[in-house]
């Protein structure tokens, strides 16, 4: 029988193929290279390993890309076929919920096999993501911390825990701990790239825009090379500079490598469509750009299968003026509630509102926007993403609230952000612009 790196026993294996599957695994924890083709060439070296075609199905689902569901329902299948033991098992229980869109059942899954198994560093990753996807911040940081006394430094894999732990600890406000763990992290594994992020995400929530900015300019050059989360850490970067209101910098983020390649993946697409939504709120004008991110949603507009997907393919296909499209994601979601999977609730309780109030923000119903914001805006966490991405429902609604005439509301929400964040240029902006409606009321 072989083992991982740290103990675990790996059915099927051989020396060949442990070895892909240790890279690939590294790969996906610092989110760089092509962790598809390293897990490939662990099943063409060893094409009975259980957990290589586990990974593969991990890799595929933890996506959300709709068109990759075939590929992770055929690991499935293989690997059901397949000799393996209760650790395994376990994963190939959760990969199958995961492909017919039982997200809870899978993330308790997953807890299952990481309270036994505390040192199965796939099965706290795949349950991390998919508590992000959930929305679920208490179990991203203690899904990990229940973990912790088994692991030390200096371990396999170890840098992979603690930038778990600091995204955890982040989304649940407890600053300080996050970036101390964080760095520890990105000290360990520069490479890490989910940890340079949740450091990224503490400054973002703290209103630290200039430390923002030195901590992922300066260390561009780690984060950046071959990696496949690159997109959304220089849309962090772009998130500071909007903050500051240095729009040409941000366009320019924009412009470059945020969405100057046109990628089609969909997590790409949505940090494109959140950037420009943020600056349609602003008032910039954006010329052709809502056009090719529409063109790229366009293939996915009756997809369905996740809420988060959906509301920000609204936003291109608004910004686009692409009614038609917005019927087919309209009609999809209602579809997509009528299901029996997690995504019924994602989509009846944040996605369908959430998606019906940028249209009518778009049409200038803006009461009405007001409306439906305002009803998903408590609940917004169940439809999946971080706080810094939800953040977009509450700009939104101060924006609706500002245009509407809704004078008291506003200004409600302007002190409610400036109490957030005290020296945000963007709530005294808010605070501003909440004081010139009233004074025209």
């Amino acid at each position: 029988m072989m083992h991982d790196a740290l103990g675990n026993a790996l059915s099927g294996a051989n020396a060949a193929g442990v070895a892909h599957y240790e890279t690939a695994v590294r790969q996906f924890q610092c989110y760089v290279q092509d962790p598809v083709a390293t897990v490939d060439q662990a099943l063409a070296a060893a094409p009975d390993m259980v957990m290589a075609h586990v990974l593969k199905a991990y890799l595929h689902l933890l996506g959300t890309e709709p068109e990759a569901m075939a590929v992770a329902r055929d690991c499935h299948r293989a690997a059901t076929r397949l000799p393996s033991n209760p650790r395994e098992r376990g994963h190939v229980r959760a990969i199958g919920e995961l492909c017919y869109g039982r997200w809870h059942a899978a993330g308790s899954t997953l807890e299952d096999v990481a309270v036994d198994h505390p040192r199965d560093v796939l099965a706290l990753q795949a349950g991390h993501l998919i508590d992000f996807y959930t929305g679920s911040s208490r179990m991203l940081r203690d899904r990990i911390a229940r973990a912790l006394p088994a692991w030390s430094s200096g371990m396999p894999h170890h840098h992979a825990v603690l930038g778990m732990y600091a995204f955890g600890l982040e989304e649940t406000a407890d600053y300080a701990k996050a970036e101390r763990q964080g760095r520890l992290a990105v000290e360990a594994e520069p490479r890490n790239g989910w940890a340079w992020h949740a450091v990224a995400h503490v400054m973002e929530m703290q209103g630290r825009e200039a430390d923002g900015i030195a901590w992922l300019g300066d260390g561009a050059d780690a984060w950046s090379p071959e990696s496949f989360f690159a997109v959304h850490i220089w849309w962090h970067l772009a998130l500071y500079h909007l903050e500051r209101g240095e729009i040409d910098r941000v366009l320019a983020l924009y412009d470059g490598p945020i969405y100057g390649a046109r990628s089609p993946v969909v997590l790409d697409m949505i940090d494109a469509s959140a950037m420009l939504w943020r600056l349609h709120l602003r008032g910039v004008d954006l010329g052709e750009r809502w056009q090719a991110v529409a063109d790229g949603w366009e293939p996915l507009a009756a997809a369905g299968n996740y809420a988060f997907n959906d509301v920000h393919a609204a936003m291109a296909f608004v910004g686009a003026g692409r009614r038609a499209a917005l019927d087919r994601v309209l009609t999809a979601q209602a579809m997509a509630i009528e299901g029996a999977d997690d995504n019924a609730a994602f989509t009846r309780d944040v996605g369908q509102p959430m998606t019906r109030a940028i249209i009518t923000f778009a049409d200038g119903d803006y009461d009405e926007a007001v409306r439906l914001v305002r009803r998903v805006r408590p609940i917004a966490n169940r439809f999946g993403g971080s706080h810094a991405q939800r953040d977009v429902v509450d700009l939104t609604l101060i924006e609706a609230a500002c245009r509407s005439g809704q004078v008291a509301l506003a200004r409600a929400l302007a002190a409610e952000r400036t109490a957030q964040k005290p020296a945000s240029p963007l709530a005294r902006m808010y605070a501003m612009r909440t004081q010139q409606v009233a004074e025209a009321a």
